[in-house]
């Protein structure tokens, strides 16, 4: 997960509605509701709505942007709290996993269906098999894992985490995305540390 600055500068009102918004929206999915049913719901009229974004779209878009901005203070604070270069790359997926914790298969799919919300999901995912990708070149340079490719690791990681995010692991597998997160953990972490001095 990486930062995604906000496009504009909004007043504390507009940021509190946002706020609220993304609530809604990971809770109940966005596909089904229209701007009249998100104005009826927030207590708040459709130009309110529209000072946030142009369109029902654009209002998508803004928040699943501030969805992912506000998820990577919550991810990296538990990566800056692990001090053992082992444990780094479980607590950062570990924290990816309670963050999606709360948010509905609704919204995930929502998210995926639609064109320019998937492309920032998919930026996402990108900057978490980067993040990954660090992690595990540190646990390396450390000595806390044995010496692989890093850039690899992080892609299947990241393939592994779409898949979770996707729906499809919980079908397959019959996992909740938390366990399939902690499941994932576990085996990157064992795989990397096998054989390491």
């Amino acid at each position: 997960m990486t930062p995604v600055a906000s496009r504009r500068r909004r007043t504390a009102r507009q940021q509190d509605l946002l706020a609220r918004l993304v609530e809604l929206m990971t809770a109940e999915g966005f596909a089904e509701f229209t701007l009249d049913d998100l104005a009826a719901r927030l207590r708040c009229s459709k130009t309110t709505l529209y000072a946030l974004a142009a369109s029902k779209a654009e209002l998508e878009v803004e928040v699943v942007r501030e969805y992912f901005r506000e998820a990577v203070p919550a991810v990296e604070a538990r990566v800056a709290a692990t001090e053992d270069p082992a444990e780094r790359v479980t607590a950062y997926l570990l924290a990816v996993a309670d963050y999606l914790r709360p948010v509905s298969r609704e919204f995930l799919e929502d998210l995926l269906a639609t064109r320019a919300t998937a492309e920032l999901y998919q930026r996402n995912t990108a900057a978490a098999a980067a993040r990954i990708r660090e992690l595990v070149g540190e646990g390396i340079e450390a000595g806390a894992f044995r010496s692989v490719n890093a850039a690899f690791v992080a892609e299947m990681v990241a393939a592994t985490m779409a898949a979770i995010q996707g729906g499809e692991m919980s079908a397959r597998a019959g996992l909740t995305d938390a366990e399939a997160y902690a499941e994932l953990a576990s085996l990157v972490v064992h795989a990397l540390t096998a054989g390491a001095e």
